[in-house]
């Protein structure tokens, strides 16, 4: 892409007004750097993305209230993370963070393990234990 030719779209960063960096040609045909406020297509799949993110973290919510699961669970898609990037966090194996999701076996964990989460997701062990949300 040319550098002039760089998109310019009127999307969630111009809203910010922030810009990204992205690689284009100058007129020798030589790559360089230019500050872009992105395209429509990313703009769309960015949005959708965000969308979904926030679907799973509503439906974790109702699966906590409702006892199907624990609040790890809920504060895992709240963060963005997925099982794999929250064991990494916490330390843990990802089949023993899987298996926190249970109720019953998350009101058995000790406060150092709660603790690990807590730290992860930036909260404190008591909203981890006493979940509500807004």
């Amino acid at each position: 892409m040319e550098k002039e030719n760089v998109p310019q779209h009127d999307g969630n960063l111009s809203k910010k007004n922030l810009k990204e960096l992205v690689y284009a040609t100058d007129e020798n045909g030589n790559y360089t750097t230019a500050l872009s406020t992105g395209w429509e297509p990313k703009a769309i799949a960015l949005s959708n993305a965000i969308d979904d993110i926030k679907e799973r973290a509503e439906e974790a919510k109702i699966k906590v209230q409702t006892g199907e699961l624990s609040p790890i669970c809920y504060y895992m898609e709240l963060n963005k993370m997925d099982l794999t990037i929250l064991a990494g966090y916490v330390e843990m194996w990802k089949w023993r963070v899987k298996r926190h999701f249970k109720p019953t076996v998350f009101a058995k964990l000790s406060d150092k393990t709660l603790q690990k989460y807590a730290d992860a997701f930036e909260i404190s062990i008591a909203d981890l234990k006493n979940f509500k949300t807004d």
